[in-house]
């Protein structure tokens, strides 16, 4: 697991202040990528089966697994106390995530799912499943303008790569304004063997989608009869690929964010099935990553 501490390189600095920050991945020539399941036209019943298939199946191959580590640290170094959720789609990786979070010290920590498409079905299940630890926010929420009474450490899994640059760092923006942690989290990467993996999407959704619950007549012929299901998986999973975040331009990012007592951390987290790119950051009067990982040696 590679950490990177303390501020922003100079040089990400130069490379932002230079006008330098123009991510070829947000288009191909005249075409720009888009993904189906984020399109407003999109039906929301059609959403919110791709968007509950896809974290059954990210959820199945524990993707998010060797970030567990990184996120306590961080969630500490914040000194939160609970966890606001963003892009949270059909649920997350939270079921299981809070478990394996509380072990660690024995905090139950209060999750707050949002989305700019709230799938309330999945979220109130997760509710009844956690008997109340994760809640939701059942409006639609603005990952760069959320309202003053959903606050605390912020999360992205699997959907930074949905903002354009600009709105990405309007995003981390907003967390360092309010004086708020935040941990993004991607799996997705424009590698080879991250496509591979995409491309296997499809499969999995036809060998998953009949244990994904509720189970659903719809779901099963968007499926099996008429298959949007697994061609939006695939499709959409190729793109989000594509249009991932490398490393260098999570640091150009946030070289253009105007804030001076946040630190901001830059890495990877290696030991799943796929690298889990991430960046966090946390006001800097919190007790530093360093610190944290000083006592949680282990991951």
């Amino acid at each position: 697991m590679k950490i990177s501490f303390g501020p922003v390189t100079a040089v990400a600095i130069k490379e932002a202040k230079a006008g330098q920050f123009v991510c070829g991945d947000r288009s191909r020539g005249k075409a720009r990528f888009f993904e189906f399941h984020d399109q407003e036209w999109f039906p929301s019943n059609l959403r919110d089966s791709v968007t509950e298939a896809l974290q059954f199946i990210l959820n199945l191959g524990h993707v998010y697994r060797p970030a567990i580590g990184t996120l306590y640290r961080a969630i500490a170094a914040a000194k939160a106390e609970r966890v606001v959720d963003l892009c949270s789609g059909g649920g997350g990786p939270w079921l299981w995530l809070c478990r394996l979070l509380a072990e660690r010290d024995g905090h139950a920590m209060n999750v707050c799912l949002t989305d700019r498409f709230p799938n309330i079905s999945a979220f109130e299940r997760a509710r009844e499943k956690t008997q109340g630890q994760i809640t939701f926010y059942p409006w639609p929420a603005n990952a760069a303008s959320l309202p003053a009474e959903v606050s605390g450490f912020r999360t992205i899994f699997t959907s930074f790569h949905h903002f354009r640059p600009d709105e990405a760092v309007a995003v981390l923006q907003s967390a360092a304004d309010e004086g708020q942690g935040i941990g993004i989290f991607e799996a997705a990467k424009r590698h080879p063997w991250n496509i591979l993996l995409t491309v296997l999407m499809p499969l999995g959704g036809l060998l998953t989608v009949p244990f994904v619950r509720p189970l659903r007549i719809s779901r099963l012929f968007w499926t099996y009869v008429i298959p949007v299901i697994p061609f939006v998986l695939f499709f959409d999973g190729v793109v989000s690929c594509l249009r991932a975040y490398s490393q260098k331009e999570l640091r150009q990012m946030v070289a253009q964010v105007r804030a001076e007592n946040y630190a901001w951390e830059i890495g990877e987290c290696r030991g799943g099935i796929a690298p889990v790119s991430y960046l966090v950051g946390y006001p800097k009067g919190a007790t530093s990553m360093e610190s944290a990982l000083a006592t949680d040696a282990g991951d």
